[in-house]
């Protein structure tokens, strides 16, 4: 297995820029953990061959690896235009509505009777990323009066924002529906849920997806900020996907919004991922700008389990140097003293339960003792998520009999998940942590191992054991 010099994980999506075997396992050396599937591109038959290179190249490393797929969600897009673009400007009159003919300067269709029903006047409509901004000023039964507040130029089928708005239709349109299953039959291990706006939407999909994956819930819609702490409860994952919520929220807001949520997400014992835009120029050039740079590393210093690339590795000319200049800039923090500092000073309280006290204790006595690492022996992955809740300053090696959980765990922050038989007591834990952290050159002889289990073993939850060895 690829040993990391860092603990936050790194996504990469994967597009036709990164689909052949041999891209997938550089991208993968050079430091992916967990591959996206954006279903929102492509169809079935090409997720499919993708699972099948990480699966294979999984067998061949023998690592696990995370996959997941990332659902297109009800993507609002505008009409056509007769002429072609079409040039507006500030003040100016449009109305939309459910007419299909192509549109020009004075109306445009916006196919979506679900919209028409909850625009009110007074309303904001927000056209391509942000770019054109429309206000409500008239309401009819299948149309809406806008003015121009802001833009310059309109086209066929830009996709369509609308702030402060709750729609009424399910967020799991019919095509995420096929796709959910199609992905769950594939093996992926975890569902991104698009524009989640209310817990409800969580809970749909969690019965949708039967146990069969984890559920990521991308926050991305200024409602689901509104329900976050029942949208996180509900969650097995979150993502702050920050191009849609710097479009629907003005854009000095979302800086402290994804490090509300990342500290959220840490206190509830959830990874968390960090997504849009972070190398977005890497898309045609080799360097990143320093901005980006410095937007990758903030999001690192945030406690963030997870940084993503999208377009820079799906689509991009340079998606190995993208994925190399991540894991670089991670490195980088995680020696800085300051991150240390930070990640200590916002500790969440443990629960007042056994296993919380035993995983809090853990990280003390690796820290007091200057262990290896810190070993969890984990049936479900409970254990080694409260451990990472913690971001502890060593590595946690997660030994785990199924290897299902060993591939979800790969999004989660320091955790080197690795597939091993079960054991029947504390003495067989013990010896095959101490063997295993030396293979996978996490500790060397003559280092301790902080070892955390449950006794009885094989009951999820129940971490009630501590235990300090000597790699011999």
């Amino acid at each position: 297995m690829a040993k990391r010099n860092r603990k936050t994980k790194i996504v990469a999506t994967l597009g036709p820029a990164s689909s052949t075997p041999e891209m997938v396992r550089t991208l993968y050396e050079t430091g992916v953990d967990v591959f996206r599937l954006n279903f929102s591109h492509g169809n079935h038959e090409d997720h499919q061959k993708r699972i099948t290179i990480i699966r294979d190249l999984e067998k061949e490393c023998g690592c696990p690896i995370g996959v997941f797929a990332d659902l297109q969600g009800p993507k609002l897009r505008l009409g056509t235009f007769k002429d072609g673009p079409v040039d507006i400007e500030k003040g100016m009159r449009i109305r939309l509505d459910s007419d299909p003919a192509p549109g020009d300067k004075t109306r445009v269709c916006l196919p979506h009777p679900e919209v028409m029903e909850v625009l009110v006047e007074g309303a904001d409509v927000l056209l391509d990323d942000g770019k054109v901004h429309l206000h409500v000023i008239k309401k009819g039964p299948d149309w809406v009066d806008t003015e121009v507040v802001a833009g310059k130029r309109l086209s066929d089928r830009k996709g369509v924002n609308l702030p402060n708005v709750i729609l009424k239709q399910n967020v799991i349109t019919d095509k995420d529906r096929r796709d959910l299953e199609a992905a769950c039959n594939m093996g992926a291990d975890w569902i991104a849920l698009s524009f989640v706006q209310r817990p409800e939407d969580v809970a749909e999909a969690r019965k949708l997806v039967n146990g069969r994956a984890k559920i990521i819930s991308k926050l991305e819609k200024p409602s689901a900020i509104t329900h976050l702490q029942a949208i996180i409860d509900l969650s097995d994952a979150l993502m702050v996907a920050r191009g849609d919520l710097g479009v629907e929220l003005p854009a000095e807001k979302v800086p402290a919004l994804q490090k509300r949520i990342i500290h959220a997400a840490r206190e509830a014992g959830k990874p968390v991922i960090v997504a849009t835009q972070m190398l977005e120029s890497m898309i045609n050039s080799p360097r990143p700008t320093r901005a980006e740079a410095s937007d990758v590393a903030t999001a690192i210093y945030d406690g963030t389990d997870a940084i993503m690339l999208s377009a820079e590795t799906a689509s991009g000319e340079y998606p190995v140097e993208a994925v190399s200049i991540m894991d670089r800039i991670a490195v980088d923090v995680e020696q800085d003293e300051l991150y240390r500092r930070i990640m200590d000073a916002e500790h969440p309280d443990p629960d007042k339960t056994s296993p919380d006290a035993i995983t809090a204790a853990a990280s003390t006595v690796a820290s007091t003792i200057s262990a290896a690492a810190i070993v969890n022996y984990t049936s479900s992955g409970s254990t080694a998520l409260r451990t990472a809740r913690e971001r502890p300053a060593v590595p946690i090696l997660c030994l785990t009999s199924d290897p299902i959980v060993a591939r979800r765990l790969q999004l989660s922050y320091g955790i080197y998940p690795v597939h091993t038989e079960d054991v029947d007591n504390f003495g067989d834990v013990v010896k095959k942590a101490c063997k295993l952290s030396t293979e996978h050159k996490i500790a060397e002889r003559g280092q301790r191992l902080v070892i955390t289990a449950g006794v009885p073993f094989g009951t999820p939850g129940s971490t009630n054991s501590l235990r300090i060895a000597w790699v011999e």
